[in-house]
C-alpha cells in the first residue's frame, strides 16, 4: 500500500495533480517573470503611482507569449483557457495592475480585432500586438455609463465612406499609452466597434490621476473630437452590444483566476507572518482564532482556484457560459477581498505598510471587485438565469 503524499500548505488540496507538463511551465515561466521584473519593484511603483518602462514590461510579457495567448495564429501562443487562466493568477499574485495589463491587452483590445476584425485588421494589428510591441486599450466605460452600456453616448456617424467618431471613454487601462484603441460607439446602424489609431487627428488620452486602486497601472480617459477614420476601421462582424460583451466575458474569466493570485499571495503573506511574529510568549499561529482566519482563508482560496479550474475546462471544451462567468467572478472577486482583509488583520498594523503586500492588493480588489461588472450586476445575471425574470431594469 502507498504512502500518501505529505500535505502542502501550500496546496492543501492537491490541485497541482490537475496540471499537465504544459500547464506548469506556463505557470513556472510567468511565475518566474513576474518575481524578477514585477516583484522587486511593485510597492515603489505603487506607492508613487505610476507604471515606469510599461512599454519595456509589454514587449517582455510578449516575449514570453502572455499577450493575447489564448488566440490562435497571428503570432498569438494559442494556449489553453487553464494556461491562460494560470498566467492570470501569477501576474495577479504580483499585482493586480499587471494582469491588466495583460487583460485589456489580451482579452480586450486583441480579442475584439481576433474575433469581429477584418483580415486586413488581423494582420495589421495582431502580429505587433502580441509581440508586445504595440499596446492596445478598451474604450467602452463611458462618465455617465458604467454597468448599463446600451446608454452610451459615444456616436460615430458616417460621412461619405469615412467615418466620425465623437465622444469620451473613462477609466481605460492603457490608455494614454495605448498605440491602437478599440472604441465601441451608437450609430444609425446601431452599436459598432472601430479600430481607433492612437495618432488619428481628435483623439487622445490624457491619463487619471489621484487613484487609491491599481496605482502601479495607467488609466486613463479617452477623448475623440470628431475623429475621421476610413470606412475599413469598423469591425465588420460586431453589430450590436453583443460585440463588447462578448469580449467582457473573456476579461472577466481571467479576473476568476487572477483574483485568486492577489487572495494567495495574502494568505501566504499572513501566514508566513503568523508563524513567525510572536506574541505573549508564542507564535501568532498558536493561538486558535488565528488558526481559524488560516483556515478560513485557505477554505476560500483553493475553492476560489477550483472553481477557476472548472470553468477553464468548460471553456477549452467549448462549454462555458456567460452566466458560469458571471459565477465565478462574482465568488472569487468577494472571497479574494475577504482574504485580503483577513489576512491584514493577522498583520495588525504592519499590514497596512508596503512592506508587506497586503494593503497593496487590498485595494486593488476594490477596483478588481467592481470592474467588467459589478457585485451586482454579476447577481442579477445569475438572477435573472436562476429564474427566469429580468430585474435589470425594475
Amino acid at each position: 500500500m502507498s504512502s500518501l503524499p505529505a500535505f502542502d500548505a501550500h496546496d492543501p488540496l492537491g490541485i497541482d495533480d490537475l496540471l499537465g507538463d504544459e500547464d506548469r511551465a506556463v505557470r513556472d515561466t510567468v511565475r518566474s517573470w513576474a518575481s524578477d521584473r514585477v516583484l522587486p519593484h511593485v510597492a515603489d511603483w505603487y506607492e508613487r503611482g505610476e507604471l515606469p518602462g510599461i512599454r519595456d514590461l509589454a514587449r517582455e510579457l510578449g516575449s514570453i507569449g502572455a499577450l493575447g495567448m489564448s488566440l490562435t495564429g497571428y503570432g498569438c501562443a494559442s494556449a489553453s483557457a487553464v494556461q491562460y487562466g494560470l498566467a492570470c493568477l501569477e501576474l495577479e499574485a504580483a499585482d493586480s495592475g499587471i494582469r491588466s495589463l495583460v487583460s485589456v491587452q489580451g482579452s480586450l483590445a486583441m480579442y475584439a480585432i481576433h474575433r469581429f476584425g477584418s483580415e486586413e485588421q488581423k494582420q495589421r494589428w495582431l502580429p505587433p500586438m502580441a509581440a508586445g510591441e504595440v499596446i492596445g486599450c478598451f474604450g467602452l466605460t463611458e462618465p455617465d455609463h458604467g454597468s448599463d452600456p446600451g446608454g452610451m453616448r459615444t456616436y460615430a456617424k458616417r460621412d461619405g465612406t469615412d467615418w466620425v467618431l465623437t465622444g469620451r471613454k473613462m477609466w481605460i487601462t492603457n490608455g494614454s499609452v495605448a498605440g491602437v484603441a478599440v472604441v465601441w460607439a451608437r450609430t444609425d446602424e446601431g452599436v459598432r466597434g472601430f479600430v481607433v489609431p492612437a495618432d488619428s487627428p481628435g483623439f487622445s488620452a490624457p491619463e487619471i490621476k489621484h487613484k487609491w486602486s491599481l496605482r502601479a497601472s495607467v488609466t486613463s480617459e479617452l477623448v475623440l473630437d470628431e475623429v475621421r477614420l476610413p470606412a475599413d476601421a469598423v469591425l465588420p462582424e460586431a453589430r450590436g452590444l453583443r460585440g463588447p460583451l462578448s469580449c467582457l466575458s473573456h476579461a472577466r474569466y481571467g479576473i476568476v483566476w487572477g483574483s485568486m493570485g492577489a487572495a494567495r499571495t495574502c494568505f501566504e503573506a499572513a501566514l508566513s507572518y503568523a508563524t513567525e511574529r510572536e506574541q505573549f510568549g508564542r507564535p501568532l499561529a498558536g493561538f486558535q482564532l488565528t488558526q481559524a482566519k488560516l483556515a478560513d482563508m485557505a477554505v476560500e482560496l483553493h475553492k476560489g482556484v477550483l472553481l477557476a479550474h472548472h470553468l477553464g475546462r468548460r471553456m477549452d471544451a467549448g462549454r462555458l457560459r456567460p452566466e458560469q462567468i458571471s459565477f465565478g467572478k462574482l465568488n472569487n472577486t468577494r472571497e479574494a477581498i475577504e482574504i485580503c482583509r483577513t489576512a491584514r488583520t493577522v498583520l495588525g498594523a504592519n499590514g497596512i505598510s508596503l512592506e508587506y503586500p497586503v494593503m497593496r492588493h487590498s485595494t486593488n480588489l476594490e477596483s478588481v471587485l467592481t470592474y467588467e461588472g459589478t457585485v451586482e450586476m454579476h447577481q442579477l445575471v445569475l438572477g435573472k438565469a436562476l429564474t427566469g425574470i429580468d430585474a435589470f431594469r425594475g
